[in-house]
C-alpha cells in the first residue's frame, strides 16, 4: 500500500511541475495542398490553396522540449472539386527548442474528413508531420509545416493509391 501511495504521490508531484509552464494559443495561415499518387493520375492533379486554423497547448516538459497537442481545421486535397478533402486534424508534436528564436517540432497526426461522406474517399487520414517556427516576439510566432499522408486516402474498392501531401505556412499567438 506505501508503494502504491508512493507512485501517485510522484506521480502527481511531477504532473504539477509540467502543468507549471503551459501555453495556450491559436494559429492560422495559408495550405498547398496536393495527392501524391502511387501510380499516373486518371484526372488533373492540380495543387489547392487554402487556409487552415487551430487551437494548441504547448506544455512544456524540459526548458528545451514540449509536447504541442493541437486540434484545426485544414481544407487539403487537389483542386478538382471532387479531391477537396477538409479535415477536423490532431496533431501532437514534440516540439525542441534550437535557439531562442528557432523551434522544430515533428509527430502524428490524425484526421476526420468533414462535409463529404460515402464518396470513395476514406473519412480518416493519419500523417506525419514536421515543422519549423520562428519567434517574432514573447506571444508571436510564424511557422511552416510539412505534412506527408501515411494512408491511402482512398477507399480499397476503388484501386486507387494516393497520399495527401501538404504544406502550411501561418503566423500564431500563444497566450
Amino acid at each position: 500500500m506505501k508503494k502504491i501511495l508512493l507512485v501517485l504521490l510522484m506521480l502527481t508531484c511531477s504532473y504539477h511541475g509540467f502543468s507549471q509552464d503551459m501555453k495556450y494559443g491559436i494559429r492560422s495561415g495559408y495550405n498547398i495542398s496536393n495527392l501524391d499518387f502511387d501510380a499516373t493520375p486518371i484526372m488533373a492533379n492540380k495543387h489547392r490553396n487554402s487556409f487552415y486554423i487551430g487551437f494548441f497547448t504547448n506544455i512544456g516538459l524540459t526548458k528545451t522540449m514540449a509536447l504541442v497537442p493541437e486540434i484545426q481545421f485544414s481544407a487539403e486535397g487537389a483542386n478538382a472539386e471532387a479531391l477537396h478533402l477538409d479535415y477536423i486534424q490532431a496533431p501532437i508534436l514534440l516540439r525542441f527548442r534550437l535557439s531562442e528564436k528557432f523551434h522544430v517540432a515533428a509527430g502524428p497526426q490524425i484526421g476526420l474528413k468533414v462535409h463529404k461522406y460515402e464518396d470513395g474517399i476514406r473519412n480518416m487520414a493519419y500523417s506525419a508531420v514536421g515543422g519549423l517556427e520562428y519567434k517574432l516576439t514573447y506571444s508571436l510566432f510564424l511557422d511552416a509545416r510539412y505534412t506527408y499522408g501515411l494512408s491511402n486516402i482512398f477507399d480499397d474498392k476503388l484501386g486507387i493509391d494516393a497520399k495527401n501531401t501538404n504544406i502550411q505556412i501561418g503566423i500564431g499567438y500563444k497566450f
